[in-house]
């Protein structure tokens, strides 16, 4: 399964390698990065819709990860990619407009490794 990682925050790349190592070690997964909502469009397109799951933060600077969505959404419908949302801050908002906008799910920082495992899990 390919994934795409969008954070501005660049240590989390190492966090997924080292929570993901023994995955990434058996090639059942593999984590692309890309650290901001403006790349994450770039690397979509270079990738040629081969990400199967999106993992994406909500605020970051430049486009935020909602604008994010409403684009994956309008431009990558076939096959639809798994678009789930991080965020800091669990508010209802965040998680209406998300889920308006076509979130598959929708997940709190710090992130809870164990349970995204068992979501990815159930995906495959």
């Amino acid at each position: 399964m390919k994934i795409l990682v969008v954070d501005d925050e660049r240590d989390v790349q190492l966090l997924f390698q080292q929570r993901f190592r023994k995955e990434i070690r058996k090639n059942e997964l593999t984590f692309v990065f890309a650290f901001s909502g403006e790349e994450a469009l770039r690397t979509l397109r270079q990738m040629e819709h081969k990400a199967v799951l999106i993992l994406s933060d909500i605020n970051m600077p430049g486009m935020s990860g909602l604008e994010l969505l409403e684009k994956i959404r309008k431009d990558y419908d076939k096959p639809p990619p798994t678009v789930m949302m991080i965020t800091a801050y669990g508010d209802q908002d965040n998680r209406d407009t998300a889920a308006r906008l076509g979130a598959d799910d929708f997940l709190t920082k710090p992130l809870e490794f164990g349970i995204l495992k068992e979501k990815l899990k159930a995906i495959l």
